[in-house]
C-alpha cells in the first residue's frame, strides 16, 4: 500500500511538471505575457513618435512654410529683402559686495 501511494505522488508530480515548468507552462506564459506588455508600451511610443514624423514630412510636401522655417532657424537663412538684426543680451553683471568701512575714514558711511 505504501509503494502504491508513493507511486501515485510520483506520477501526479510527473503530471504537474508540464503544467508548472514545461514548454507550455505558467512560467512561460507569466514570462511571454510580460514580454508582450513590454513591446506594447514600446509600440506606443514609437507610434506617438511616427506619428510626429509623419505629421512633419506631409507639412513639408505641402507648404513652404516649414520649409522657411527650417531654413531660418536651422540654417540661419534669411529672404533676399531681409535685414538679420541679432541684438545680444546684456551678461549681468556680479553682484557687488558690500565693503565695510574702513578706519581711516573715520567709520562714516
Amino acid at each position: 500500500m505504501r509503494w502504491l501511494s508513493v507511486a501515485l505522488v510520483a506520477l501526479l508530480a510527473l503530471l504537474q511538471y508540464p503544467l508548472w515548468i514545461g514548454k507550455g507552462g505558467w512560467l512561460r506564459v507569466w514570462d511571454v505575457d510580460h514580454q508582450l506588455q513590454q513591446q506594447k508600451e514600446a509600440n506606443k511610443q514609437l507610434e506617438v513618435r511616427n506619428g510626429g514624423l509623419d505629421a512633419e514630412v506631409r507639412d513639408l510636401k505641402q507648404g513652404y512654410d516649414a520649409i522657411e522655417e527650417r531654413a531660418r532657424f536651422e540654417l540661419g537663412m534669411t529672404r533676399q529683402d531681409e535685414v538679420f538684426v541679432q541684438i545680444p543680451e546684456k551678461p549681468t553683471p556680479p553682484q557687488a559686495e558690500k565693503k565695510p568701512s574702513s578706519p581711516q575714514t573715520g567709520g562714516k558711511p
